[in-house]
């Protein structure tokens, strides 16, 4: 089958099934491994977008095909793809290195396809991308929908000259040309964010269920995502999506949020398929209280099967709470406090108020009917000493104690990794947070994140702890969290004993790599290691919610994916019958509350 475009996710390092690379815990709180196979939401929207004006669009999630089966030939899907252009994630930075190998195989035997790249890492480093003989298109910013439309109608009438098209860097005689970034939109209405009807409809269409699974793994646990807002009101200091980053990156001023209606649209869909929880990605308050009394009002009207799983950038008291217990039949919350040290989140912009403020906030959430409470803390932050790092676990014991030793309390630790985030202001301005940046240009990231550990994957230290100091500190840290957490039962004997071992295991690992790039000089030198686990510590499943019946049942699947192919040949005959209509913006979408299909307003 011909496509217009197909979408690639590649695996964070193209080589991980040839090598005994370790990135020990550097994903052990995010749903996706250490190769990062989860592809940005942005993918869905952007396919959903361009099928609406009658493209055809593919996903194809390389990264999650390979971790399924290691015999998976990357180049022989990639050789039997056919396509006008292939869409190349950089969302994230650690994809630096499997995202440019991936381009080179599509240019390998596609040579005259076009390949563009997208997302927040791609739009920051746009003018060292584009120099690659692989790259012939950046999309930048991060509402690229209408960008990529005009691209791809572009690329198809056979042009020369991109200089149409918004947010795009191309090259025009092997000249680099940037055409101006166009401000971001206030509103996200038009677009599906993620548009999982797409997703469902493209598995029945394109005949494929795992070149689109959202990462390995997915059919057993299937998390949903809710994405309220493009933007943040926040300015963290090691964000690479807080204000002042989507500022300098994106030339986005304020947050655009999408609508309650919208959400409850996306809700609505999300539960015909599956019943595991909704993350609400985005705290729900940075719209206002007349948002949040919206949304929540017609969360109540709706009364999801679903439990909805929020986020808090800053503290809350009861009313919050008694609104949400009010409306919400099932809820859950995470929080990233980063660190028990009130002074240290004050200087990094995260929960700037007291730990007994804290401890409220948390007492507060249980009161009012919280089912589940995730509490994150971080290693290697700015500012943070050892001694502060391990105080993380003690405030833990704290908290655990304040609120009755309840075990809906869930504790994590993690590492600052792999990468300090570029356009945060910790990576624009170190010296401000007392960091050292090791790794600036999109060559050094690729460089670090071939490294053999995940100790010297890491491009930063700080003006405290050094890298080897941020790893031993780490395990520390996880060392006294498993002990605490055996102490008050909210782990068992068994798993505990598995996560010690695994704890040693992954120390002395490290320091083998250590002494050998000591001994050697450099990676190229070093000798084979055997190691069977490339994740070490795993608490990935602490993670999940305990849910009976993942998805509805075939029945209710099959009504879903016939009304989704229904409405395919509707707007298939609505394109042949009135072409003009689908060639051109259109002001007004009224959104199908099934199919997600488009109608004219």
């Amino acid at each position: 089958m011909e496509f217009d475009l197909v979408l690639l996710h590649p695996p964070s390092y193209y080589d991980f099934r040839q090598t005994n690379q370790f990135r020990g815990p550097i994903s052990d709180v995010v749903p996706s491994s250490s190769i990062f196979d989860m592809y940005p939401i942005g993918f869905t929207s952007i396919a959903g977008y361009l099928e609406r004006f009658g493209y055809s669009v593919k996903i194809v999630n390389l990264a999650a095909r390979m971790l399924h089966n290691r015999r998976f030939d990357v180049e022989k899907k990639i050789r039997g793809l056919h396509s006008s252009a292939f869409g190349i994630s950089l969302h994230w930075l650690p994809h630096a290195q499997g995202s440019i190998e991936i381009a080179g195989l599509v240019k390998k035997y596609h040579p005259k396809v076009s390949v563009i790249f997208g997302g927040l890492s791609a739009t920051y480093y746009h003018r060292e991308l584009i120099q690659h003989d692989c790259v012939d298109f950046v999309v930048r910013g991060d509402s690229t929908e209408n960008a990529m439309l005009t691209l791809i109608q572009e690329i198809k009438s056979g042009a020369e000259d991109f200089s149409s098209v918004p947010n795009l860097t191309w090259k025009r005689d092997g000249q680099v040309v940037v055409n101006p970034i166009s401000p971001s939109p206030a509103s996200l209405d038009d677009i599906d964010i993620p548009d999982y009807r797409y997703a469902m409809r493209s598995v029945f269409k394109y005949r494929s269920l795992l070149d689109a699974l959202p990462y390995e793994g997915w059919l057993e646990y299937p998390l949903s995502a809710l994405l309220t807002t493009r933007g943040c009101t926040q300015d963290c200091a090691l964000c690479g999506g807080s204000r002042s980053a989507y500022a300098f990156n994106c030339a986005r001023t304020k947050p655009s949020m999408r609508s309650p209606a919208k959400l409850i649209y996306d809700i609505e869909g999300i539960q015909r398929f599956c019943r595991t929880p909704i993350f609400v990605i985005g705290d729900i308050r940075q719209g206002g209280t007349k948002y949040v009394d919206e949304f929540l009002e017609r969360v109540s009207e709706l009364r999801p099967t679903n439990e909805l799983v929020f986020e808090l950038f800053w503290g809350a008291d009861d009313d919050f709470f008694s609104k949400i217990e009010r409306t919400v039949r099932k809820y859950s919350l995470e929080i990233t406090l980063e660190s028990a040290d009130e002074d240290v989140r004050r200087k990094n912009g995260k929960f700037a108020c007291s730990n007994p403020e804290i401890i409220q906030l948390i007492r507060s959430a249980l009161d009012h009917g919280c089912r589940k409470l995730d509490i994150f803390f971080m290693v290697g932050l700015p500012h943070q000493t050892r001694e502060s790092a391990l105080r993380n676990i003690e405030f833990c014991e704290e908290i655990h104690q304040a609120c009755g030793l309840d075990k809906r309390l869930c504790y994590f630790v993690a590492p600052l990794a792999p990468f300090l985030d570029p356009a945060s202001r910790a990576f624009e301005h170190p010296e401000k947070f007392g960091m050292k940046r090791l790794a600036t240009t999109l060559e050094d990231h690729i460089r670090h994140f071939s490294a053999p550990s995940w100790e010297f994957i890491l491009n930063y230290e700080t003006d405290l702890l050094d890298r080897e100091q941020i790893v031993k500190t780490m395990y520390a840290s996880l060392e006294k969290l498993n002990d605490f957490k055996l102490k008050y039962g909210l782990l068992r004997s068994e798993a505990h004993d598995r996560i010690a071992v695994e704890i040693i295991a992954s120390l002395a690992y490290t320091e083998r790599v250590r002494n050998a790039v000591r001994a050697h000089g450099s990676f190229a030198d070093l000798p084979l290691f055997v190691e069977s686990d490339h994740g070490a510590v795993r608490t990935q499943r602490e993670l999940r919610w305990k849910v009976k019946h993942r998805y509805p049942g075939v029945f209710s699947l099959s009504v879903v994916g016939l009304k989704l192919l229904l409405d395919e040949v509707r707007a298939l005959l609505l394109r042949r019958s009135s072409p003009l209509e689908w060639c051109g913006q259109r002001t007004t979408v009224k959104p199908d509350p099934l199919s997600g299909s488009a109608e004219e307003g």
